[in-house]
């Protein structure tokens, strides 16, 4: 079963592209579409997520993990679900035994809808903290916690900057004591400063989690300046990796190389989608979250001539290490 809470109002026998309260979907495996039908209650929904959360190992410190998958702008429902399958398919096939929950808000399936995408990801935002990550945190006891992570792709990312900063203004939930662990950035459609040290925008993002990781791609031609939806629109940090000064939960992978030796499908756009089909990718991600390495010492990293960290292959850093 699939878990996924949807931000959107009904149409038909499904969901439409505009903003509602969210409902909470249990998917079968044999569906690949999300369908009203596939609606429960939230709390049977939440019942659900922490049972398959607390099912595998827990280690000294907590009971289990969530990772909340927040997905990019010109994103239909099935390719949504598909992407939500290919995270926890690939973290699994490296040892994760949590669970991966969906946030799905009103993208609309055409890139023309751009610039209302973002509006819509705006007054949606507030509904992954609210009703996903504040939620969970306030359930937990001192001697039952579970980590919960966030795994965000293109305007997701901009959907998790506001939804932290929202939150931080409703004393409703500013008030109430809840964090993330990891929060891991792929392909950000975020301005390359708004993630420096002392920016507001990202101030409550920072605060509220131990640490921010981004991955970016400066091959990524969706998030080119030179496109012609991004005339005046600063450089993105999913193409250039965050600026300076850099915060000192940040934490910046290079994936330029990785992505240029490898054969990823997904035609003109595939440097801006590879990242769901990498096992690489999710090796690297499976580490960020278990916390069990020092940042520079993962298998599937070496420092790069920048300063930052590369994305790399094990075996390529065996054999560059001599080891």
């Amino acid at each position: 079963m699939d878990y996924i809470f949807v931000a959107r109002g009904k149409r038909g026998e499904g969901f439409s592209n505009e903003p509602s309260a969210s409902h909470f979907l249990a998917v079968p495996a044999v569906d690949h579409d999300l369908r009203w039908r596939h609606k429960i209650s939230k709390v049977a929904w939440t019942k659900a997520v922490l049972r398959e959360a607390e099912s595998g190992s827990p280690n000294a410190h907590t009971t289990g993990d969530i990772v909340f998958y927040v997905h990019g702008f010109n994103n239909s429902q099935a390719t949504v679900l598909e992407r939500h399958r290919k995270i926890s398919a690939g973290l699994r096939k490296q040892g994760f035994d949590g669970v991966v929950v969906s946030f799905d808000w009103p993208s609309a399936d055409s890139a023309l809808n751009y610039l209302e995408d973002r509006e819509d990801a705006k007054l949606s935002a507030f509904r992954l903290v609210k009703d996903g990550v504040a939620t969970f945190a306030a359930l937990q006891a001192p001697d039952c916690r579970i980590d919960m992570h966030i795994f965000a792709h293109s305007m997701g990312c901009y959907v998790v900057r506001e939804a932290f900063d929202d939150a931080d203004d409703r004393a409703s939930i500013a008030g109430k004591s809840w964090a993330v662990s990891q929060v891991m950035l792929v392909g950000a459609d975020l301005s390359v400063d708004s993630l420096c040290e002392g920016n507001p925008k990202s101030s409550s993002l920072y605060r509220r989690c131990a640490r921010l990781t981004n991955y970016y791609n400066p091959r990524d031609n969706v998030l080119s300046i030179s496109a012609v939806k991004r005339l005046g629109v600063a450089p993105r940090v999913g193409r250039n990796g965050m600026g300076s000064p850099r915060h000192p939960k940040g934490v910046n992978v290079y994936c330029g190389t990785h992505f240029a030796e490898g054969d990823f499908a997904g035609g003109i756009n595939a440097a801006h989608t590879w990242y769901f089909d990498d096992d690489v990718l999710m090796q690297d991600v499976f580490h960020t979250i278990s916390g069990h390495l020092d940042r520079a010492e993962f298998p599937t990293r070496l420092p790069t001539e920048h300063g930052n960290l590369g994305l790399v292959h094990p075996d390529k850093r065996a054999r560059l290490l001599g080891a």
